[in-house]
């Protein structure tokens, strides 16, 4: 296919210095074909659950309401360019359209398969990211030059995912994941399982299980732990019949959740080599969460939480100043001025446990930076304004810069034109939002840090092999 009209985004890239690496498209998986896989790895239980209808359709709105259906996602494709809805399904013509998108090598995440890793039921959850991951790599071997697929990886124990991980990454040669972001685990003594009763383990703070043995296994199979779990049907985005309103940030929420649970439970201080990445969250939320982290420890640091210990309350010059100035309706229960500090927690807690950043090893703010800015990597669709923030050095603590990546989310309905992706992710620099050294952070170098970091033979034999070697040899 030929295209007698460069579109902008073309335009744009024929001026660049450095290539465009999308570190998260989509892929529309053609569901005949998936189908047989299914059937071949989990026979007709698998089949059955891609098959049958949603029970949100098939419930009255009166029973809806009764359970609290959370309203699923629907229209969710584009469909008004059919050639869009076929380049998602067709490598060969994403392949050949990626020039007129102003893309040089792209990473591609399921669509329908994007929920295989939170299937509840532990047998069919395991044999259909299998079976997706085998028809991923099946289908995208001979066009590895331009893209490669994500492999599926279940959460819910570490055995499961480092035997996936040996799967797709050690046998079928996979190079990216698509992990579980998080596990919802039934409350204790719930047999049956309901979205409204069950808790959110970040797989690191409070976690049924230790996932060390995961993150060591990623740096043996030098593949990036990337994460594509949502939030749509936690706390408040439970709405019966409005999925924009379930929709709007969850992915943002869901990626804060394991991001605090990483950091704190010192993932990042064992892990330093480790690159997480969180897609299709854009950076926002991450701008926030570090500079908070920063701001709560200047407050509650292991020398700081002194400024709150009961011992130290002068108590009788409180009890002079409530002499002065205590109006009548207080004066009368001054002698009650020990229960005060009792609303608040114990006088005497575990001491051995009053610094939550221990675990982080954060001894300075700076520890900060060194446990969050390198391992951490953010998706960032091309429309988001508040991709600018993570190149703000004047907004941001110490200066930092964080590593925001671009992310084409192409194949889904947040990309109605596939031709026009570059082209808005640049309006950033047309604006005066971000410099042009800034956005080649965005579309090359940082998507390059996080892959070839893990991995340096990442790019090999792609079609940006060459530049890659030039940008790992000047970091």
């Amino acid at each position: 296919m030929t295209t007698v009209n460069k579109s902008d985004s073309q335009r744009i890239h024929d001026r660049l210095d450095h290539p465009v690496v999308d570190a998260d498209g989509h892929v529309l998986e053609y569901m005949p074909v998936v189908l047989d896989y299914l059937d071949r790895f989990g026979g007709p239980k698998a089949v059955d659950h891609y098959t049958k209808v949603a029970a949100w359709y098939t419930a009255t709105a009166e029973q809806r309401l009764g359970k609290r259906m959370v309203r699923p996602p629907w229209w969710a494709l584009p469909t008004v360019h059919g050639i869009d809805h076929a380049t998602s399904i067709l490598p060969a013509l994403l392949e050949e359209r990626m020039g007129e998108m102003g893309l040089d090598f792209t990473v591609l995440y399921p669509s329908v398969g994007l929920a295989a890793t939170h299937i509840e039921d532990p047998d069919l959850r395991r044999t259909v990211c299998r079976a997706f991951n085998t028809f991923q790599a099946d289908l995208f071997g001979p066009h590895s030059a331009h893209m490669t697929p994500a492999a599926a990886i279940p959460m819910h124990t570490p055995e499961e995912a480092i035997d996936e991980l040996n799967y797709a990454i050690g046998e079928l040669g996979m190079k990216a994941t698509m992990m579980a972001g998080h596990v919802r685990r039934r409350l204790a003594g719930i047999e049956t399982f309901s979205p409204h009763a069950t808790w959110i383990d970040n797989l690191a703070v409070d976690s049924l299980y230790d996932y060390d043995p995961v993150w060591e296994r990623c740096q043996e199979l030098r593949v990036a732990p990337a994460f594509h779990s949502g939030s749509m049907g936690w706390g408040s985005r439970v709405s019966v019949n409005n999925y924009m309103y379930n929709h709007i940030g969850h992915f943002a929420a869901a990626s804060e959740a394991l991001c605090k649970g990483l950091f704190f439970g010192g993932v990042t201080k064992r892990f330093p080599q480790v690159r997480f990445m969180f897609l299709e969250a854009g950076v926002g939320w991450a701008v926030n969460l570090f500079a908070d982290l920063v701001g709560h420890w200047e407050k509650r640091n292991s020398r700081s939480i002194a400024n709150y210990d009961p011992a130290n309350l002068d108590t009788d010059l409180v009890g002079e100043l409530f002499d002065r100035y205590a109006p009548p309706m207080l004066a009368k229960r001054r002698d009650q001025l020990g229960d005060m500090m009792r609303v608040f927690g114990p006088e005497q807690p575990d001491r051995s446990r009053l610094d939550d950043f221990a675990s982080a090893g954060i001894s300075e703010a700076e520890d900060i930076v060194a446990r969050f800015v390198p391992n951490f990597f953010f998706g960032c669709e091309a429309d988001d304004r508040m991709n600018a923030w993570a190149f703000n050095t004047t907004v941001n603590p110490f200066g930092a810069k964080l590593h925001a990546v671009f992310s084409s989310d192409i194949g889904h309905w947040d990309v109605p034109d596939m031709r026009e992706v570059l082209e808005e992710a640049w309006e950033l620099v047309e604006h005066d939002m971000i410099g042009t050294e800034d956005f080649k952070e965005f579309v090359f170098t940082n998507p390059v840090k996080l892959l070839a970091g893990m991995n340096p033979e990442f790019f090999k034999g792609t079609s940006v092999e060459s530049a890659v070697s030039e940008a790992l040899n000047n970091v």
